[in-house]
């Protein structure tokens, strides 16, 4: 059997919107069934931090702004000029059954097979290279994705009754590589157990509309950024 997968290119969006879209998206991977990849970039400068970290610690690690709290995990994360994806897994597909570090490793190994498509070699961390405690990429956690020695890619996650929900970010020093070349080759690498089949995401009226109210009434409010 066919495995079908949706595939959204959400363009550049506002910091704020960027985070109301994955867990819009999460929310509803449950009613959809189907498991999505967004490929989305930044419409300014940011840096995002992981849901339980403190905000006056990550706001002393770095100058950027904004600063806009994630609905995963994780640490702190630059935004500029990286590239940005997420992964929504609803609770029915066998990936949603994986423990953490498993989900972690599968997402990696799939970053990894998409860059051998492009003859860039990387591998995966094999132990935690961590430098700065709490800055994704100061240093290399278990399976983070390293190009050279260094760290490329990392990832946070979330999981609830609603589905999995991946955020990743990977950081180059160009022209090591082609975007666009690297999400068409995510495309053509998927980790699943049967043939995919790409279909295009088309968000309907209710999505878009619990987007921008994820953005007004949460991710673009200080008291949210600021909560803990």
């Amino acid at each position: 059997m066919m495995e079908i997968w949706r595939l959204l290119q959400s363009g550049v969006c506002a910091s704020s919107e960027n985070m109301a879209w994955d867990e819009a998206l999460l929310e509803s991977a449950a009613f959809r069934g189907e498991p999505t990849i967004r490929f989305y970039g930044w419409r300014e400068a940011a840096a995002t931090f992981g849901y339980s970290q403190r905000f006056a610690d990550v706001s002393r690690w770095t100058t950027l702004r904004p600063l806009i709290r994630r609905p995963t995990g994780g640490g702190l994360v630059l935004h500029d000029s990286d590239w940005t994806y997420s992964v929504i897994i609803p609770p029915s597909h066998s990936w949603y059954q994986l423990r953490a570090a498993e989900s972690y490793q599968r997402m990696h190994h799939w970053i990894r097979d998409a860059f051998v498509k492009l003859n860039l070699a990387t591998e995966l961390s094999r132990g935690c290279q961590k430098d700065i405690p709490g800055q994704c990429f100061a240093g290399a956690e278990k399976f983070d994705v390293l190009c050279a020695g260094r760290k490329i890619a990392g990832a946070a996650q979330r999981r609830n009754k609603f589905g999995l929900l991946i955020q990743g970010s990977v950081q180059f020093e160009p022209p090591q590589a082609d975007r666009s070349a690297w999400e068409k080759a995510m495309c053509d690498t998927v980790p699943a157990a049967s043939p995919v089949t790409w279909q295009n995401f088309e968000p309907d009226k209710s999505l878009l509309e619990h987007v921008r109210q994820l953005t007004a009434d949460k991710y673009g409010c200080r008291e949210f950024n600021e909560s803990r």
